[in-house]
């Protein structure tokens, strides 16, 4: 784990010096992946480079706890921006939506505000999402999926639990249902339909070009992958006939 950890903080310090920024910005939302991504820019750059800017939107009293445990983990510069009011605006002033059409409203305005404080400090803006959420598509197109750099996306969520446990982040944050904190009582799991656990034991089969069985849960992951492929590239350009 610790070849890991240096390994991925080596790759954050070469980008910030390629790109000529002067630090890191982290939205931290009290989960595991936000906590360790900050943790290893921590690593990469010292606490002095890098902030962590924590966006609740309507969230629950819990996730604001965790988030309060998270930022006391990592002892990084900290900025809180609440972003019910202009979430609540923004609605009165859209036609009407649904669950999903909201939820991502929430993540794209978290997305606008980093890039705001981003341009603002000339800092990079560092995607916390990993290799399970990225496979299966499970990301908001321009919300937590826009980003500068991605340390996490090409690790599977269950490599990432041994890591929390292995820098010592406090249990709290390991053993929650890991969320998105988009409306109460949602989980990752329940909306992907199946566990990380069964997730990552897919795409790494189907990864390494094995021919799992042909189960529920690989139609599921197949069929989630192909449908999310629109989110992992650019859009398509139109080329005009010379």
């Amino acid at each position: 784990m610790q070849k890991l950890v240096n390994d991925i903080s080596i790759w954050i310090k070469e980008k910030l010096v390629e790109t000529g920024k002067k630090g890191l910005l982290v939205g931290l939302s009290g989960g595991l992946d936000s906590t360790i991504t900050a943790f290893l820019c921590k690593k990469a750059s010292g606490p002095n480079k890098v902030l962590g800017l924590t966006m609740p939107c309507h969230s629950e009293p819990a996730v604001l706890e965790d988030t309060k445990i998270a930022v006391e983990f990592l002892q990084i510069p900290t900025q809180h921006i609440d972003l019910s009011t202009i979430y609540d605006t923004f609605l009165s002033i859209l036609p009407d939506g649904n669950k999903i059409s909201h939820s991502n409203l929430k993540v794209r305005l978290r997305m606008t505000t980093l890039y705001y404080l981003a341009n603002k400090l000339d800092y990079l803006v560092v995607g916390t999402g990993n290799k399970s959420e990225y496979c299966a598509g499970y990301f908001t197109k321009y919300g937590d999926g826009a980003s500068d750099i991605m340390p996490l996306a090409d690790i599977y969520k269950t490599e990432l639990i041994k890591l929390a446990k292995y820098i010592h982040m406090p249990q709290r944050i390991i053993s929650k249902p890991p969320s998105a904190d988009l409306w109460e009582g949602q989980t990752d799991e329940g909306e992907l339909g199946i566990t990380y656990k069964e997730l990552d034991a897919m795409l790494k089969n189907l990864e390494e070009k094995k021919k799992p069985a042909n189960t529920p849960q690989k139609k599921l992951v197949e069929k989630l992958s192909q449908k999310s492929m629109h989110k992992r590239l650019s859009p398509p350009i139109f080329k005009k006939k010379i």
